[in-house]
């Protein structure tokens, strides 16, 4: 393709990759944001069922006659809490990470070097033939040099994250583990806040009030973020995005 035609074809797959996005976004013009339905986790473009190495199936065991209780049974009474596929539970969510780090590193190294030859089988006396300067044989190579690297690094984080997300259990493994996902949305005038909760949880973890920590959930992903007017003003537009990641200064 010619470099003639290079630009404007850039520029028509640029105009067709946000062509969605720009569409959607003026139909919402003088309107608030619409709310996604309630749907199925599994059915969402992007779901896979979660595979991790697995222990052996644990066998069923029947209680034994003229008695309510049985063998390997984890309780005696059933409760409420999440169990099955379906099934809800609250995800309380209370991250409060502070981190400061600070290094700091000063390497020095000076060297010196001087050869001479004094006699080299008498060749040394035409060697001021040779070069275009007189020269001291005792003193053929004098060099010398210095070095001086300074470092200086300092972080500082702080993150603070509350809130309780109502998950649904999405997938049983075979060892009894509990895959959940939670998805939550609240508009407030034209702007949406979306909340994101996955992973995995042992029954055991789970309160008899149906809730589970962050801090007893495995692959843990959390994501808080927004869509509107307000996060559409502080993201850089397409063309400032598209050339903030070409250009090589």
């Amino acid at each position: 393709m010619s470099p003639a035609l290079r630009r404007p074809a850039a520029l028509a797959l640029l105009l067709l990759a946000g062509g969605c996005t720009v569409a959607e976004r003026l139909a919402e013009v003088g309107r608030t944001p619409t709310l996604e339905r309630p749907a199925n986790p599994v059915e969402r473009p992007g779901w896979r069922p979660v595979t991790m190495p697995m222990p052996e199936p644990e066998p069923q065991v029947a209680a034994g006659a003229n008695s309510l209780w049985r063998s390997g049974a984890r309780g005696f009474f059933r409760d409420q809490r999440a169990r099955r596929v379906g099934d809800i539970l609250t995800v309380n969510v209370t991250i409060d990470d502070r981190a400061e780090l600070s290094n700091t590193s000063r390497r020095t190294r000076t060297n010196r070097d001087e050869l001479g030859l004094t006699d080299i089988l008498g060749l040394e006396n035409k060697l001021d033939k040779i070069l275009p300067t007189p020269i001291d044989p005792s003193s053929l190579v004098d060099a010398n040099s210095s070095m001086l690297n300074r470092g200086l690094g300092e972080t500082e984080r702080e993150e603070t994250i509350r809130l309780d997300v109502a998950a649904v259990v999405t997938q049983v493994l075979p060892n009894g583990n509990l895959v959940v996902e939670g998805r939550q949305e609240v508009r407030v005038n034209f702007e949406v806040r979306e909340v994101i909760v996955a992973g995995v949880v042992r029954p055991e973890d789970i309160t008899p009030r149906n809730t589970v920590p962050h801090d007893k959930i495995a692959e843990l992903r959390v994501a808080y973020g927004g869509r509107g007017q307000l996060t559409d003003v502080q993201q850089p537009r397409y063309g400032a995005q598209v050339l903030d990641i070409l250009l090589p200064y």
